[in-house]
């Protein structure tokens, strides 16, 4: 086996250890029965976590949230924003196939996140139906909406830099793709570090809304404070402490 990578302390992700991770999967006495397999692959994962280094993944506790999520909405495409080393997609995407879906689409910024992403949905057999999108999630959302590649949210994963949720859910929002009882978010790390920004806009009522745009910088961005959301945060224990999930359901327009 290749000698593991032992990053410095003061850092915690991005630093060699997603390559160490591919190494150690594909060193694994075991990987010829790895392969087809999400579960035992996310398995090996997370003993990659337990014995050598912490990954930004989702969790046991948060991933089983939102799987059940899945298995009660049964959404035909359901797209994540930020996808890392491919945790998510592999469990989310195998959930969504499971139940019925069509596609799993993974947008992540870092073509080097995506290549090991990649790597590891091949592993477990998921290259069919999870797709990682390389680019800003900005840009990858309206080439996807434009292209026709989906024409409405039904169920969307937020995962990438928090003091983008907001400005996203914006774009979404202007580009006419919410239905109302039918588009849901799901957005994580509302604690740590939080997304207050996002969180206080998802929760408020379009006259709330309304007068807080008076305030905020919104760029190029056209929100529409018209929308009503229904937000339910869920609190969870997790290996970096306390955090939380929030579910946003489209309730309509007001």
């Amino acid at each position: 086996m290749p000698k593991l990578f032992a990053p410095p302390a003061t850092t915690w992700a991005m630093d060699g250890r997603e390559v160490d991770l591919l190494h150690y999967i594909y060193s694994r006495p075991d990987v010829k029965e790895l392969r087809g397999n999400p579960h035992k692959v996310l398995v090996a994962i997370d003993e990659y976590v337990d014995k050598h280094q912490v990954l930004m993944n989702i969790g046991a506790t948060k991933g089983a949230f939102i799987s059940d999520l899945i298995a009660a909405r049964k959404p035909s495409t359901m797209i994540e924003l930020g996808g890392y080393v491919g945790y998510s997609a592999i469990l989310f995407g195998d959930a969504v196939r499971a139940h019925g879906g069509k596609q799993y689409l993974s947008i992540e910024n870092n073509p080097e996140m995506a290549a090991v992403a990649n790597q590891l949905l091949d592993l477990a057999g998921l290259r069919d139906f999870v797709r990682i999108i390389v680019g800003s999630s900005d840009e990858s959302l309206e080439e996807l909406i434009e292209q026709k590649k989906i024409d409405r949210i039904e169920l969307i994963f937020i995962d990438h830099w928090q003091e983008l949720y907001l400005p996203d859910l914006w774009l979404l929002e202007q580009l006419d793709v919410l239905v109302p009882q039918t588009s849901v978010f799901v957005a994580d790390n509302i604690i740590m570090p939080g997304a207050p920004k996002y969180l206080k806009w998802v929760e408020a009522t379009p006259e709330q809304k309304r007068e807080m745009l008076a305030g905020l910088d919104v760029g190029t961005r056209r929100p529409d404070p018209s929308w009503v959301y229904e937000t339910q945060v869920s609190k969870f224990d997790t290996t970096w402490g306390k955090d939380a999930v929030a579910v946003t359901k489209v309730v309509g327009r007001q």
